[in-house]
């Protein structure tokens, strides 16, 4: 269904019905009125006639009954042809949208012909099939209200008109004349737009003409278009005249300042971000920091007051890396001027897409929030060619891990104190220096490393492999190479996802 969601969006809907009095000059004089108020606002404005065929829509035994109340007033304020157009051309001379609701289906043809730009479905025509049928054959855009309709009604209409690819909107409406506010249920707006999320959806009102707080709910819920019975003069109980039209419209308008954007996130502003940093802790030197280092947690403490320029508490994540760059005294503020920075997130992602898929190749399942680690002994930009991802699984007095290497890394020559572990290979080939003894370990092969035995091991191919052991502690691996050992930056924590393994990256 093509919606044309322009025509709809902030569209407010003036409602003459018959309060034209069975007066061409009376509906000309609302009209103009009409317009003076909606000149100070920034909508668009529709207003909106009614047609009936007389001589069809009453039964002739009831033409002339006064004690039946609709067939006295369609009667007593009807128009004929030429005076309807008469109404169409003020609406037009106006520079209002201009709508209209047919109550039969020569009504439709009359709406046509005198070109209209809306149609506008009655709820008590919401499920008058053969009406709808009719309509459907137009080529207007079409508006429906929904008072007294079930939402399998509702649901149908739009099923309806979507097989047709009409341009539809719905309205939120309560068929009580005036509506109390208790009985506004403002709420359906909210299921209505959950029901039909790619349907415009509107508010069309009977409530009191003084009420002007039910529109700012509305619009705070997301109608997007809205309708109003108005006239001037003496007027029914839920028909607004224009000092009432103009307060409810400058309650609606103070609606959308409130709201503000809702389709994208707004811009933060300069005094926004400066009022926050005056909350957030700063980051200040436990020690006196040198040139090279990297910011590790052991060298900061967090505090307030921050400074302007100041590396904050928010700036400090798993995926950001900070080396200083000049000396910073203890006590004093880390400065961004006096460092190094680096955001390691894309080269995490790359790095968990293919871990995931090497997991998916396997046929290993992971629960999801799993303890995960990338090891980067050289830093995680060599990572292709020195590291490993460790999943953790348990780690009490026994431990199990599962390892993925990917194609073409090695992991550095090392031992551990108190830890003995047996390798599972569960898929691929895993090359293992064992005492300065290599062999080559495939899919279904075991082999256990003692406490203390010096080990490394590779892979070309790409491995994953079980890792059970008895109770893993930290720091308990002791590498030859020096710059491993006191690097304490290489291993990114992070909670394995299970949905990683579901879909292609």
């Amino acid at each position: 269904m093509t919606v044309n969601n322009d025509l709809y969006n902030n569209l407010f809907v003036l409602e003459l019905a018959n309060n034209h009095q069975g007066s061409v000059e009376h509906g000309v004089e609302v009209i103009k009125q009409m317009k003076a108020v909606c000149d100070d606002f920034p909508f668009q404005f529709a207003f909106k006639l009614q047609y009936r065929n007389l001589n069809t829509f009453i039964h002739p035994d009831y033409k002339d009954r006064d004690d039946i109340k609709y067939v006295k007033r369609f009667r007593d304020t009807e128009l004929n042809e030429q005076q309807l157009l008469s109404l169409k051309q003020a609406i037009d001379d106006a520079g209002f949208i201009s709508m209209c609701t047919p109550f039969d289906e020569a009504s439709v043809s009359w709406i046509e012909q005198h070109g209209f730009q809306i149609l506008k479905i009655a709820s008590c025509s919401l499920t008058d099939w053969p009406l709808l049928e009719r309509i459907a054959q137009s080529s207007l855009p079409l508006v429906a209200s929904t008072a007294g309709a079930t939402l399998d009604e509702i649901e149908k209409v739009v099923q309806f008109f979507q097989h047709r690819n009409k341009s539809l909107a719905v309205m939120h409406c309560v068929g009580e004349y005036p509506t109390p506010r208790e009985r506004l249920q403002l709420g359906q707006i909210a299921l209505l737009k959950q029901a039909f999320p790619t349907i415009p959806i509107g508010y069309s009102t009977h409530e009191e003409p003084a009420e002007t707080e039910a529109v700012k709910m509305a619009v705070a819920l997301g109608a997007q278009l809205f309708e109003k019975h108005v006239g001037v003069g003496e007027l029914n109980g839920y028909s607004a005249n224009p000092d009432q039209v103009r307060a409810w419209l400058a309650s609606a308008q103070e609606a959308f300042e409130l709201l503000g954007l809702k389709d994208k996130r707004v811009e933060v502003t300069e005094k926004e971000v400066a009022t926050l940093n005056s909350l957030r802790r700063g980051v200040f030197a436990k020690r006196d920091l040198v040139a090279g280092e990297i910011l590790q947690p052991d060298d900061y403490f967090l505090a307030i007051p921050s400074q302007e320029g100041q590396l904050l508490a928010n700036d400090l994540s798993k995926y950001s890396q900070y080396i200083v760059n000049q000396t910073v005294s203890k006590n004093e503020a880390v400065l961004f001027a006096g460092l190094n920075s680096s955001d390691i997130r894309p080269a995490v992602q790359s790095i968990l897409r293919d871990v995931s898929a090497l997991l998916r190749e396997a046929k290993v399942t992971i629960a999801d929030g799993a303890q995960c680690q990338i090891s980067h002994h050289y830093g995680i930009d060599n990572f292709a060619e020195t590291g490993a991802t460790l999943i953790e699984i348990i780690n009490r007095e026994y431990c199990k891990k599962i390892i993925v290497m990917l194609p073409g890394q090695a992991h550095p020559v090392h031992f551990h104190g108190k830890k003995e572990e047996t390798f599972n290979i569960l898929n691929g080939e895993l090359v293992l220096d064992l005492k300065g003894e290599v062999s080559t370990l495939s899919a279904g092969e075991m082999i256990t490393v003692d406490r203390g035995v010096k080990h490394s091991f590779s892979t070309k191919t790409g491995v994953v492999f079980d890792e059970i052991s008895t109770t893993d502690h930290q720091g308990d691996s002791y590498y030859d190479d020096e710059r491993i050992n006191n690097n304490h930056n290489r291993k990114t924590p992070l909670l394995f996802r299970s949905d990683w393994l579901e879909v292609e990256w």
